[in-house]
């Protein structure tokens, strides 16, 4: 079956969806982060996104392109936390009730703004199987609209809103670094590359302690989730069908990273840059590290800064 991918208009649809709502992130430079990865990198700063996340952009769009006989039972989504806490406060912006499927194994700081937005969370063991049938318990129990974390066009057309902004900042770029779980973020970007900068190598990257995308673009089939237990808690998911097919048709390659080299990545930008990036953010700065694209220039998202700072991850490996 043919996958119909989102368009340029589709993106830029959601970009006029969202004005107003969600935030247009900065773009940062830095001299010694170039120096250390031998490249000039153009850093889409998400973190300072509203929820503190990309997220924002795909569940916002996609909840205010909702019809009012769509919206009349509310929501509900499945998530480990930021895409959780976007669509809490999109739904709370659009005045309908949120009901979120959340891992035990959230982050607190994640599940406490869930919940600070408004939301009602149910919880469930933490397994991709355990968050898809528990979702499909709720939205049976309340008819409410399900918003997918990634496997949806109206997400990944407003993920890709950020690249579009990027490039339209900074013009065209070598390569597009863009941390993978379910994908939106990455089909979002691809797409938004392929229409603006189609010179442009868009390149995901994950831990190899959930490198199911990898396997999938390597062998040409999708690939189950892995056990979750990389310290990146928002890249512990599986891509879903949809992002699967953007990520074979426009993505070039999937790089992949130890839990080591996350975690040092991610404290020399805290230490660096100054600014607080969660352990997914920090994959595609651990690629750039490594020189993978040295030579260069390079476009990465921060693709977010929530994270528990009672377990912060040089603690823990």
């Amino acid at each position: 079956m043919t996958m119909v991918f989102p368009t340029l208009a589709d993106l830029q649809a959601a970009r006029e969806r969202i004005a107003g709502r969600a935030h247009e992130t900065p773009v940062f430079t830095s001299r010694s982060l170039d120096a250390a990865c031998d490249a000039s990198l153009f850093i889409k700063c998400e973190n300072f996104q509203k929820v503190g996340a990309f997220k924002f952009r795909g569940a916002c769009n996609a909840i205010f392109a909702l019809t009012e006989e769509e919206a009349a039972n509310g929501v509900a989504t499945h998530s480990s936390g930021n895409h959780a806490q976007a669509v809490a406060l999109a739904a709370s912006l659009r005045g309908v009730p949120a009901h979120v499927v959340m891992p035990t194994n959230a982050p607190a700081a994640k599940r406490a703004a869930v919940l600070g937005y408004g939301a009602r969370v149910i919880d469930c063991a933490p397994t991709l199987e355990a968050r898809e049938t528990t979702l499909a318990k709720v939205v049976a129990e309340t008819h409410a609209h399900e918003v997918h974390p990634y496997n949806d066009p109206f997400v990944v057309a407003g993920q890709g809103t950020a690249a579009l902004e990027l490039f339209e900042e900074v013009g065209p770029l070598d390569t597009f670094l863009v941390p993978v779980g379910g994908g939106g973020l990455m089909s979002g970007s691809a797409l938004a590359a392929a229409a603006v900068s189609p010179g442009t190598s868009v390149e995901g990257c994950e831990p190899t302690l959930a490198n199911d995308a990898a396997e999938g673009l390597r062998i040409g089939e999708r690939q189950p989730p892995n056990p979750p237990t990389t310290i990146a808690d928002g890249l512990r998911t599986a891509l879903g069908p949809l992002s699967f097919a953007i990520m074979k048709t426009h993505v070039h390659t999937i790089h992949t990273v130890s839990e080591a080299e996350i975690v040092a990545a991610m404290r020399f930008v805290w230490e660096r840059l100054k600014i607080v990036i969660e352990a997914s953010s920090a994959v595609p700065f651990a690629v750039a590290l490594r020189g993978d694209v040295a030579k260069r220039r390079v476009g990465i998202v921060v693709s977010g800064g929530n994270l528990d700072l009672d377990r912060l991850p040089w603690q823990e490996v």
